[in-house]
């Protein structure tokens, strides 16, 4: 059966199932949302097993499995999908960790009345993620990417009853669709200059492009890519995301839909490569991604909050290594990413469940009561750090050494980065599981179904370093780590996570706000810098002088012009009436006048 039917047909499928059989036989049927992730995971593992080094290193151009279309007949616009290396990859990430999210969503979802609109929305999301990673142009790409951004939508708001999330899915929503225009315009830009949407046509047509038409192509695409994949400053909708279930944080927002953006880039890469602007554009852009959010971490309470705001700064490593030209790298990094990321995510979902608080200053001693929560927690926090022999160590340190050796600067701020990460993953480690219990309650650990996918993705979180081999291998990028960056790395990582851990006792919860310079940072990285409160003003002057200028124009000219045509008509038609006199004398006097200019103008016409 055809394999491109089978991905998307089977979790759509299995959405409806699902949507039929409702809250009565949802105890039976939320596990059928394992099926889509599972033909996700024999399909890309499948196609992964058959590659050979050489065949794959562009990303697109040599597939292993693909069929095409043509869209509604046209027979100019073909749609259809293909499975390369890239895209088999990406089926593996999303089927595990699709896979690893349903499960622990029957423990942690147990008690919701809506279960059948969860696990049909999970699965509708397998089958859009899917979609776009198998596209085989950029057309049907984008039809993926829009329904990848509904399901996020649907997620976040998934408790609409509570003000918050509904605010929060409203938000994602309208920001991401800042960054969608941007997709939009490339799509258009690149079908007028090429005649084709699909990507080899596409790579085939750059040697006859103006450097300014590649350029604002793939600064377009980045557009899109910056807001999918929450990079300034199009980020402020992610940390308001995880008013979502915590396992839809795990799956949509740490580690498959906002690495779209990090996958169109790596999917696009000759329309990059192609554009020394862009590049710089994407690792500016990245590299300050990277390093605020890091900061911004560092000061947060909310333990889904830090999470995010780590998302964002290792969303912002992947695209310093895309603007260095490591693409390779960036997409091993979203590998490792999406396997300790969502371990975290569901980790902090565990310990919600088990402490009733998303508040780190009201945890405390979880270590005792979760030992499994705990053991996942921490691999998760080491591989994050970047310390060895966790794979996040291999594969931030690989983007750190391709940025330095790229751009030095850039390469020191991501050090920086690396240190604070660190530092902000220490101290939220130490808040939640060391000292005493300072929430209510008694916390408790989490059931079976919660803690077996916690131990498969720690497995991961510790071993996948290892592929970074494999990676070099097949896409032809470099497999070793320069000696000295390693080493700085590791180092600043280890010191601050040292920091991180000193001043996060139980003491620093009860000072009082610091003063000076210190007091300010503290407040600013809080605030996330004041970025979002000045992106909402901004959005809300431009809504209001937007109506205002409309209002002003449906007053002044729309009704301007109808009332003044109404008053022309009116005084025109109270002239006219003057004239109906009654004398007989003036009638005849218009008579002879009208006779004598209808002969004049019919003797003129005959001419």
């Amino acid at each position: 059966m055809d394999r491109g039917l089978l991905l998307i047909g089977v979790p759509l499928a299995v959405a409806l199932l699902i949507s039929l059989g409702g809250r009565r036989s949802i105890r039976f049927t939320r596990w059928l949302a394992l099926v889509g992730p599972s033909v996700a995971i024999l399909i890309g593992s499948s196609h992964l097993m058959r590659l050979d080094a050489g065949r794959t290193v562009e990303p697109f151009m040599h597939a292993l499995d693909a069929r095409t279309v043509s869209w509604f007949g046209s027979g100019s616009l073909p749609i259809g999908y293909t499975i390369d290396a890239l895209a088999a990859v990406m089926l593996v990430v999303v089927g595990v960790v699709a896979a690893m999210v349903v499960v622990f969503s029957v423990g942690y979802m147990a008690e919701d009345r809506a279960q059948a609109r969860y696990f049909a929305l999970l699965s509708l999301f397998t089958a859009a993620m899917s979609a776009l990673v198998v596209a085989w142009g950029l057309l049907e790409l984008f039809i993926a990417w829009e329904l990848v951004g509904a399901c996020s939508y649907l997620l976040i708001g998934f408790w609409f009853t509570k003000p918050e999330a509904a605010k929060a899915a409203v938000k994602a929503f309208l920001v991401t669709r800042v960054g969608d225009v941007g997709l939009l315009l490339a799509l258009a830009l690149l079908w007028r200059e090429t005649g084709t949407l699909e990507l080899p046509g596409i790579v085939a047509a750059l040697p006859e492009l103006s450097s300014g038409t590649i350029t604002t192509a793939a600064l377009l695409l980045f557009v899109g890519a910056a807001g999918k994949s929450a990079q300034f400053p199009l980020h402020i909708w992610l940390p308001d995301a995880m008013e979502g279930p915590t396992p839809v944080s795990a799956l949509i927002h740490a580690a498959t839909m906002v690495a779209a953006g990090v996958f169109l880039v790596a999917r696009t890469w000759p329309v990059f490569e192609a554009s020394d602007t862009a590049l710089t554009v994407v690792l500016v852009v990245g590299t300050l991604t990277a390093f605020g959010a890091a900061t911004v971490a560092v000061t947060q309470t909310d333990i889904k909050r830090v999470l995010a705001y780590s998302t964002i700064s290792q969303l912002g490593f992947m695209f310093a290594a895309l603007g260095a030209g490591a693409w390779v790298a960036a997409v091993f990094h979203l590998v490792t990413h999406a396997a300790f990321k969502s371990l975290l995510f569901l980790a902090s979902g565990s310990v919600i469940h088990g402490s009733g608080t998303q508040d780190l200053r009201k945890m405390g001693g979880l270590g005792r009561a979760m030992p499994v929560t705990t053991v996942a927690w921490v691999a998760g926090v080491v591989a994050l750090s970047g310390l060895p022999p966790f794979s996040g160590f291999f594969s931030k340190d690989g983007i750190v050494d391709a940025v330095f050796q790229h751009a030095p600067v850039a390469g020191v701020i991501l050090l920086l980065a690396s240190a604070f990460t660190g530092y902000y993953s220490f101290r939220a480690t130490r808040l939640a599981f060391a000292g005493r219990f300072r929430g209510v309650g008694h916390p408790h650990e989490s059931p079976l179904s919660m803690t077996a996918p916690l131990m498969v993705l720690a497995v991961l979180a510790a071993v996948l370093g290892i592929a970074q081999g494999w990676f070099a291998h097949v896409f032809g990028g470099h497999a070793g780590l320069s000696l000295p960056i390693a080493l700085a790395s590791t180092l600043a990582a280890a010191v601050f996570a040292l920091l991180g851990w000193q001043r996060s006792g139980e003491e620093s919860l009860s000072r009082g706000p610091r003063e000076g310079v210190l007091g300010w940072l503290q407040r600013a990285s809080n605030s996330g810098y004041g970025v979002d409160a000045l992106a909402m003003r901004g959005a809300r002057a431009v809504v209001l002088s937007a109506a205002w200028v409309a209002r002003r124009f449906d007053r002044d000219v729309i009704d301007g012009a109808a009332n003044g045509f109404v008053s022309f008509s009116r005084e025109l038609g109270e002239s006219f009436t003057q004239l109906q006199s009654g004398a007989a004398r003036l009638y005849t006097v218009f008579m002879g006048v009208g006779a004598l200019v209808l002969v004049a103008v019919g003797l003129w016409l005959g001419r």
